[in-house]
């Protein structure tokens, strides 16, 4: 680590500091002044500094309060609540409304919608801003929009709606640390007008793209092939069969198809060697630099500017930027400088995964590879050369998989099996997707070449594939929790450092850290060995689970399906840690903790039997509510998704005039029983 500067590394820590004290305490009141007052002591204290030969600590702390102090700022600017003009402060009810916004980003469709980013520059003729997401319902007459398009429309901004069911992904949350916070359902006939405004530099970007893939759909490549070519050089996954990515992903290869510092790295190489005589020029070597950074930065635009690319191009420009001024740099001094120069620009950007899983990549690749240093010395030709490919795979292994169990719950046990034999064909990849696109967009693809690469990737798909099929290699539901995370790095960073230096001191410390993370596991267990009842929300269908400790037993009323590896049980089952599972036809009655809950279902029939805690409403039963609760006089009445939503109103509107509690899945989200 010579040459690191720990300064950027403090900086950095307390900027990301800042930004996740903004984000999960939010401040209410007015945050420009405390800003102003530590920018303000950070001149006076340099000031100060100037004129002293040993320097204060209150510098130190003051420009570190002064890094916190602008991630909470540059966080909380991008909040609705601090942008006057944003669409939220005119939206004040849920009637339609005028509405001009500009496509900014094209999504990836559903089988219904064709999906889009938008700007809302006006609602009713009054400026706003603020990012939504635009679903146009499919229609033959009406062409897919792109980017730059402006579309006047008559409808109403609703929210983006949150999970109905527990531990299930939140899609709201998601678009909110996007800048998103409402959208839009559109038919043809509501879109008034359509036209262009002026050309951003993004939506060139995304025509261009739109039309590189345009070019190639009409060549000799066949369609999962040509998905490839768009993965590996466009950044444009969206026509990846659903099939295929679960494949690369359970095969430990999904990084490849998501363009990153690995697929910037392979082009930095190619651009170095294509414009190695331009050195030879007056002034060659700054025009070098120059070339190849402008580049780079082209390639991120063209493939979406993902913050893996971004992080990437990043790192590269100040590593150029070192060597025109002929200075010693470190990739850890670069790392973070990245890392703090994008987190101030968009701090949104730290809430990726790809983000996270990308910077966690590099970092532990800089830091733990030197322990690898001796895994390539050998006699041996192959072992020289799969050995820097296996220290540099195990590094980043090291480094991203406990956030990847958090977030993916799998481990695909082939990925140093899957990396050595793809990464030496990656370059050969590369370098023949980026000529074959190149001759596509001049019309100049020959079918002969056309048919090499797909030979070449029908290979790499069959390949991964078969790896994919092991399955007693590929571990999934795996639980992990935020704390197992925490602790999991606390123990890889306190063994990397004993390794890296054994002495008394961090021998205490791994001992520590492995206490901590046993602690960690054994109140996972304890805090997940929870009893309840949750009536799921699915639409159409009835799901009941009775949660025992470790043992889950989900009720539901067709045998002839199976919902452990479908929504919503399968991640559910896997955040609360279950592992016995079972699946049984719905009773009429259920007991659970000294409670009857009668099961009403499609036939409306219930018994005269009093002491019923609550009724669960399911297949739209035609009954005397009335009756059924004089009758029976339960404590709570709850409907699920497998109701006619005609009848859910009707059923509401009973129990409010008898001052009965009903609950409503669709609406209220999965009901827990305790």
């Amino acid at each position: 680590m010579r040459f690191v500067n720990f300064a950027i590394v403090k900086f950095s820590f307390f900027l990301v500091l800042g930004i996740l004290t903004a984000h999960y305490f939010p401040i209410p009141f007015l945050i420009l002044t405390p800003l102003v007052v530590v920018l303000s002591l950070v001149f006076v204290f340099w000031l100060l500094a100037r004129q002293q030969l040993i320097q204060q600590v209150y510098l130190g702390i003051a420009a570190y309060l002064c890094f916190f102090a602008i991630g909470i700022f540059s966080y909380q600017i991008r909040l609705p609540e601090f942008q006057p003009n944003h669409f939220s402060k005119i939206i004040l009810d849920n009637s339609p409304k005028i509405l001009q916004i500009k496509i900014t980003q094209t999504l990836k469709p559903d089988r219904f919608n064709h999906k889009y980013f938008a700007e809302v520059n006006a609602i009713n003729g009054i400026a706003t801003s603020g990012k939504v997401l635009i679903n146009i319902a499919k229609d033959s007459l009406l062409k897919p929009l792109v980017p730059d398009n402006v579309i006047l429309t008559y409808t109403t901004v609703s929210e983006i709606s949150k999970p109905q069911n527990p531990h299930q992904f939140d899609y709201s949350n998601y678009m909110k640390l996007q800048g998103v916070y409402g959208q839009l359902r559109i038919s043809s006939n509501e879109i008034l007008k359509v036209s262009k405004d002026s050309k951003t530099i993004f939506g060139i970007a995304q025509n261009l793209r739109a039309e590189i893939i345009r070019k190639l759909e009409r060549s000799k490549l066949e369609p999962d092939e040509r998905a490839i070519i768009q993965a590996l050089v466009l950044g444009e996954k969206k026509d990846i069969d659903k099939n295929l990515y679960e494949a690369y992903a359970a095969a430990g290869a999904v990084h490849i198809l998501a363009v990153s510092g690995l697929h910037v790295g392979i082009l930095y190489i190619i651009l170095g060697f294509l414009f190695k005589p331009v050195k030879r020029l007056k002034y060659g070597i700054v025009l070098h630099s120059i070339l190849i950074v402008l580049l780079l930065w082209c390639f991120a635009v063209l493939s979406g500017l993902s913050p893996s690319v971004t992080r990437a191009v990043t790192m590269f420009s100040f590593f150029a930027y070192a060597n025109l001024l002929n200075r010693r740099t470190n990739s850890t001094n670069t790392l973070f400088l990245s890392l703090l120069t994008l987190l101030i620009i968009n701090p949104l950007w730290l809430f990726q995964v790809g983000f996270q899983l990308s910077y966690l990549a590099v970092f532990f690749i800089v830091w733990l590879l030197p322990i690898f240093k001796g895994i390539g010395h050998s006699k041996y030709w192959l072992v020289r050369k799969t050995g820097p490919i296996v220290g540099v795979t195990i590094c980043a292994q090291i480094g991203v998989l406990p956030l990847s169990l958090y977030y993916f719950h799998q481990f695909p046990g082939l990925f140093l099996f899957t990396n050595i034999v793809l990464l030496p064909f990656l370059t050969i990849l590369m370098c023949g997707g980026i000529l074959i696109v190149l001759l596509a967009v001049f019309n100049s693809l020959p079918n002969w070449l056309s048919e090499i690469y797909n030979r070449m990737i029908e290979g790499l798909n069959t390949f991964i594939n078969w790896v994919a099929l092991q399955d007693e290699f590929l571990f999934e539901e795996i639980h992990f929790s935020a704390l197992k995370v925490i602790a999991a790095y606390l123990l890889i960073i306190a063994i990397a450092l004993a390794v890296k230096n054994l002495n008394y001191q961090r021998l205490i410390v791994s001992l520590v850290a492995v206490s901590l993370i046993l602690t960690v596991f054994i109140y996972d267990e304890f805090s997940t060995s929870t009893n309840h009842l949750i009536v799921f929300h699915k639409s159409r269908k009835t799901l009941i689970s009775h949660k025992n400790g470790k043992k889950l037993t989900v009720y539901k009323d067709d045998l002839n399906l199976r919902y452990d590896k479908t929504y919503p049980i399968k991640s559910f089952k896997t955040a609360v840690n279950i592992s016995h599972y079972s699946e049984e036809k719905l009773p009429k009655i259920f007991r659970y903790n000294q409670k009857n809950i009668l099961i009403l279902d499609s036939l409306g029939v219930f018994p005269k039997q009093s002491n019923i805690h609550a009724v669960i409403l399911t297949g739209s039963p035609k009954v005397n509510l009335v009756r059924l609760i004089d009758s029976l006089n339960p404590k709570q009445i709850i409907a699920d998704g497998s109701n006619y939503r005609s009848y859910i109103k009707r059923w509401e509107n009973t129990c409010k005039l008898k001052k009965l509690p009903f609950a409503y899945t669709a609406e209220q989200g999965a009901f827990l029983i305790e």
